[in-house]
């Protein structure tokens, strides 16, 4: 198990592609800090499997991506749980689907905030520690659209080409201190963060159900098929291993061949 002994924090890690990097990072042997809304017996239940399951030591913490003191508390806390913050994973996202001119405000400050900001903020919390040990891995979820535009999702692409220059830039700070800082940018994931854009999106283009998943959301992915979140959980395992310690400030597309377009 290549992560046995270091501890891992992914921000939105309660469902979709959170917990599978969760579960994937789990199975290499981290001890793993979750975060993130839902059902609190839900939660309990999946903190509980990754425990179960994995025979390592597993947290919730509910800090608020909006608010940089929880953020910063939740690195703390896995810092005095586990002695360290050795992978670094900014997972958390939100959507809001409609034309620019519609755009509610409060929506597109919440997503900056949650999408971008807080990645900044985990970061600046983490690297202390990372340096004080010798190590890091950082990851960010990002996505095709830290790549390429779509309509509709201003405040969405906004934040994910934000992702991209906040990951090339702490490569660049970090590139001595054996820390890497890498984006993965998944094309379309069956996650709850996708299905429940699809009521939005069928009212912005008056369009069914089958038909945004048909011609818009699968539309750009030549494969035709929906990333799997395990495929994403698996590009990071790898980049946490010794065998991607040359990869940093890089941008992984994982979109079913749609930003080779």
């Amino acid at each position: 198990m290549t992560l046995a002994g270091k501890t891992a924090v992914i921000t939105g890690s309660t469902s979709g592609i959170g917990l599978a990097y969760a579960k994937a990072l789990a199975a290499e042997g981290a001890n793993i800090v979750i975060n993130g809304f839902g059902a609190a017996d839900a939660i309990e239940a999946e903190r509980a499997g990754i425990e179960s399951t994995y025979d390592v030591k597993c947290i919730y913490h509910g800090a608020d991506m909006t608010k940089p003191a929880e953020i910063a508390d939740m690195i703390g806390t896995a810092v005095t749980s586990f002695g360290s913050v050795d992978v670094l994973i900014n997972n958390a996202g939100i959507q809001h689907v409609e034309a620019i001119e519609n755009f509610p405000i409060e929506k597109w400050d919440a997503i900056i905030a949650i999408n971008l900001s807080s990645a900044f903020h985990s970061i600046r919390a983490a690297l202390p520690h990372m340096k004080r040990t010798g190590w890091g891995r950082i990851i960010n979820t990002a996505s095709a659209h830290a790549l390429v535009a779509s309509p509709f999702k201003v405040a969405y692409v906004a934040a994910k080409h934000g992702i991209a220059g906040l990951t090339k830039t702490v490569a660049l700070e970090t590139a001595e201190d054996k820390i890497t800082v890498n984006a993965i940018c998944p094309g379309y994931v069956w996650t709850p963060l996708v299905e429940k854009q699809i009521p939005d999106t069928m009212q912005a283009r008056n369009m069914t159900e089958e038909q945004v998943k048909k011609d818009v959301l699968l539309a750009a992915q030549p494969t035709k098929e929906f990333v799997t979140v395990d495929q994403v959980a698996a590009i990071a395992v790898f980049l946490c291993s010794d065998a991607a310690a040359s990869i940093t400030g890089s941008l992984l597309p994982v979109d079913g061949g749609w930003t080779a377009q």
